[in-house]
Order: structure tokens, then sequence, then C-alpha cells
């Protein structure tokens, strides 16, 4: 290829013909006048004398003015060249290079190029397929992953219900066996205390006696009423024959025996705890003095004293103060 570079200094190129009256041009010894004798014209080989840089030059101003000539001559044709995307088939810029082709290979070029789209075409609807398939099937996999993931989650909740309601029958269940073995422990404490409360006064009445037998009880202890100096019954009356023998209710020993008023003959144990029984309204007395042990007689009903009848009026005294009979012999295993 000749050089774009300008012409050596000296050289004076002649004026191409223009467009319409052109004709083959050669650079000749005439057109090419050297300056001042600082170049010379080589001489033609077989008729043609060319400067190596004159004929590069020139070869560039025919060529592009031949390209011009032509293009001007030829009528212009309207190509319009769809925009398809790139599946392998080629660039746009082979399309634009099929646009400048001529003549019957325009032609094979635009041929070719229907049959590229509709190639392209047929690709990009196989792609599209392609495309959507794997969209549903992705589809359907997050689908069958968040299926999964539900049931997951409904498996879960319904393991940890489970062990809920087992943990909660598991502690009802503890509770109950709790609640049995206290009831039954309780149960047998209860059993145990009344067996020993049992024996306790079992050995008691081993100790103690009643006062008197084939008896009636006929006045309790805190009846109210005029015949008692108090306003109230203090003692408890046993209404038995006269001459009833009359017994020690438990070891004691005797600290009074006698007369005394409305108490008529009376007789006072004390026992080794400081309680005081009293023994009133007696016709007659056996003891009077010493100790005596439980169920021993001391003496035998009476009604001496402020009575109405014959019977055994018996007081239970501690630090001074009285208490109810009844309740003090049943205390020590007596039944009266």
């Amino acid at each position: 290829m000749a050089s774009n570079s300008p012409a050596p200094e000296g050289i004076e190129l002649q004026e191409p013909p223009t467009a319409g009256a052109w004709g083959e041009w050669n650079p000749t010894e005439d057109s090419a006048r050297p300056p001042r004798g600082k170049h010379r014209v080589v001489k033609q080989r077989g008729g043609l004398a060319r400067s190596s840089t004159v004929l590069g030059v020139g070869v560039i101003a025919a060529v592009g003015a031949s390209g011009i000539a032509t293009a001007q001559d030829r009528p212009q044709v309207a190509i319009s060249i769809p925009s398809l995307p790139d599946f392998g088939l080629g660039g746009s810029g082979g399309d634009a290079h099929h646009a400048d082709a001529e003549g019957p290979a325009a032609g094979a070029g635009a041929s070719a190029k229907s049959t590229g789209v509709m190639a392209a075409q047929a690709g990009h609807a196989d792609a599209g397929e392609i495309l959507l398939g794997r969209i549903l099937q992705q589809a359907e996999s997050q689908e069958s992953a968040a299926e999964a993931q539900t049931r997951a989650q409904t498996e879960r909740a319904a393991q940890e219900a489970a062990a809920a309601e087992a943990k909660a029958k598991r502690e009802a269940a503890q509770k109950q066996a709790e609640d049995t073995r206290l009831a039954a422990e309780k149960a047998a404490k209860e059993a145990a205390e009344a067996k020993a409360e049992e024996a306790r006064l079992a050995q008691l009445a081993g100790s103690y006696s009643l006062p008197t037998s084939a008896y009636t009880l006929t006045s309790h202890y805190g009846d109210s009423g005029s015949m008692w100096s108090s306003g109230y019954h203090t003692g408890l009356d046993f209404a038995a024959p006269t001459g009833t023998p009359v017994k020690a209710v438990a070891g004691a020993k005797i600290t009074s025996a006698g007369w005394s008023g409305a108490y008529g003959y009376r007789i006072v144990l004390e026992l080794e705890d400081g309680t005081e029984i009293w023994y009133c309204h007696l016709s007659s007395m056996s003891v009077t003095s010493g100790s005596v042990t439980a169920g021993e007689t001391i003496g035998r009903v009476g009604a001496t004293g402020n009575v109405t009848g014959p019977h055994l009026h018996l007081e239970v005294r501690k630090g001074g103060s009285t208490m109810d009979p009844l309740a003090w012999l049943e205390s020590k295993g007596l039944s009266v």
C-alpha cells in the first residue's frame, strides 16, 4: 500500500481529470517536471517511466475517484435490517457489510440474512421454551420446597404439642402419685396415732377405775340452779343406792377425810400430778389416811349433806380450779 505522507518537496503533481472526463491516468515524464534539476525522471521500462512515490499517490487518487463515480452512477437501494438478538449467528457488523454488497452477491447476502433471521427466530423460540421450562421447573421446585417446609413445621408443631401433652400427663401422674403417697402416709400416721392412743388408753384403763358401779348420771358439770351455792354444778353426780361401794380412780394418797358441811362426808385423794379427786355425800368411809390403789374401795354411797337423794358427787380439781369430771375420766380411757 502506498504511503499517505505528502509528496517530496520540489515535485509538482498534476491535477487528475474530473469524474466526467476520467480516463486512465499515469504520471509521465511530461507531468512530473523536476524543479531546478534536484530530481531526475526515471526512464520508462517498455515505454513508461514511473516514480514509486508518484505512482502510489496516483493509485490512491484513481481508486477513490473510481469508487465515487461508480456509487454515483448506480441507483440507491433501501435496505431495512431488523434488530435481532445475538444467538451466535453473527452481529450487526456483518449485516452492514452485506448491505454494502452489490449485484448478485447482495441478493445472496439478503437470502442468507433471511435464512439467518429465521434460524435466529427458531433458536429464540427454542431458547424461550427452554427458559419457560426452567422457570416452571424452578417454580415447581420452590412450591415443593414450601410444601415440604410447611409439612415440616406442621409435624414439628404436632411433635411439640404431643411432647407438651405427654409432659402434662406425666406431671399430672406424678402429682397424683405424690398425692396418693401423701394421703397414704397421712392415713398411716393417723392410724398409728390412733393405735398409740388406744394403747395409751388401754394402759391408762389399767391404771384408772370408775368411781362406782350400777349408777345413773343425774347432774353434769356446769348445770345451773339455786341448789348450788356457786350458781352452777361443780361436779358429776352418780345416783346409786345407799351403801354402793365407792372406789379410788387411781393410785393416790388421802389428804382429807371427814365431815364437810354441805358436802356431807367427804374423802379427798391427791394423784401424783397434783390432781385432786373429791368424793362427797358418803354414808361411810372405809379409809381416812394413807395411800390407796386404783379400784380400791374407800367408802359407800350416801345422802349426807345438802342432797335430795343418795348419790356420789365427784369433783376433779387442779390448781384450785374445777374441771369437767366426765371429760377427765374419758381422757384416762374410761367409758362412763
